[in-house]
């Protein structure tokens, strides 16, 4: 379900004189992933105070994959300005923007976050592997077969003999992206048959690697983040993944698993020492911004330490600040409004 972070005010669109350019509305439009949704939520409040000649922007979470499809859909006052991801844009996803006459695209890697794996306070978990992971939630480990494994036991015959039940993204989040690459491949890559196999035969080590069991052992839970928060708080045995942030903010309900024995923390996060770190982006349509009243404001907001640098207002939300040097290049980026070159995108 989407989640409007401001009541949706009225929409005038005034035709401008060039064709192929958004027309103009009144309020800035933002889609996309649920992770950085409260950040730029927060951003976005943040700009109405800084800016109060703008109207408040429209903020709306409806995954990183399906805030990419509504972004790419098209240039005009019907289509988004704006998509948050918690992953980077797929080149074939610019090749859809393109298709669609977007042509223009600003990247800003806004942040650091960690796909974390939570328990309750009273879980029992003590620690996992990405390997434990792959083998719990892979529907044929390895390629020998439908997964069998009912209990954590069965998995490693160190973690308690407790019934896997993990909730986590849904294929339209980014997070599940972040899931398949940060934990499935290194976790199916701990054999070295299937490294050998990517190799050969790309396509048959995909499906091995990334295909999730589908006989409830993982539960799909939308892209309502604190939802899958207050489940897993409510049931010890079950574990939860999503960004570090709401491990953050809910840490009198929740705990998290250490990850090959280290804890997601601002610290490791910010080191890569913690092993399922990721960047956050929002994307823009640079077609849109003479058109759409304050979207360079709004940039310009993002952008300020004061927001997104070490100490700042997202890093009080448990966004992890990006090193002075990447903040840097990215600030340069908004301020100029230099297009993404799509052939560095995969």
């Amino acid at each position: 379900m989407l989640k409007s972070a401001f009541t949706t005010l009225g929409i005038a669109a005034v035709a401008l004189g060039s064709a192929g350019v958004a027309e103009a509305r009144t309020q800035i439009r933002i889609v996309g992933s649920s992770t950085v949704y409260p950040f730029t939520t927060a951003v976005a409040e943040s700009f109405k105070r800084s800016y109060p000649q703008f109207p408040a922007p429209i903020v709306e979470s409806t995954g990183t994959g399906a805030g990419m499809k509504l972004f790419c859909s098209g240039v005009g006052q019907q289509y988004p300005d704006f998509s948050n991801a918690s992953r980077r844009i797929k080149a074939s996803e610019a090749k859809a923007c393109a298709d669609k006459g977007v042509t223009g695209i600003l990247e800003l890697q806004v942040g650091l976050d960690g796909l974390v794996v939570a328990q309750s306070r009273s879980g029992q978990f003590t620690g996992l592997t990405e390997a434990d992971i792959y083998k719990a939630l892979a529907a044929n480990p390895f390629g020998k077969g439908p997964n069998k494994a009912q209990t954590w036991k069965d998995v490693n015959p160190k973690l308690p003999a407790i019934k896997i039940a993990v909730i986590g993204p849904p294929p339209t989040s980014g997070t599940r992206d972040s899931l398949n690459e940060l934990y499935m491949l290194k976790g199916c890559e701990s054999n070295p048959s299937m490294k050998a196999l990517a190799k050969n035969d790309k396509a048959k080590f995909e499906s091995i690697c990334l295909k999730i069991r589908e006989d409830g052992a993982f539960i799909e839970g939308g892209e309502n983040d604190n939802l899958i928060v207050q489940k897993i708080a409510a049931n010890p045995n079950t574990l939860g993944m999503f960004g570090f942030s709401f491990l953050e903010e809910n840490s009198d309900k929740i705990k998290d698993v250490p990850i090959s024995g280290v804890t997601p923390t601002f610290e490791s996060i910010s080191t890569g020492k913690f092993p399922a770190s990721r960047p956050l982006f929002i994307y823009g349509k640079i077609q849109h911004m003479r058109a759409v009243k304050g979207m360079k404001e709004f940039i310009a907001e993002y952008t300020k330490e004061s927001v997104w640098g070490p100490g700042g207002m997202l890093s009080k939300r448990g966004l992890v600040a990006e090193p002075a040097a990447v903040r840097a290049k990215y600030a340069a980026i908004a301020k100029n409004l230099t297009p993404l070159d799509i052939s560095t995108l995969k």
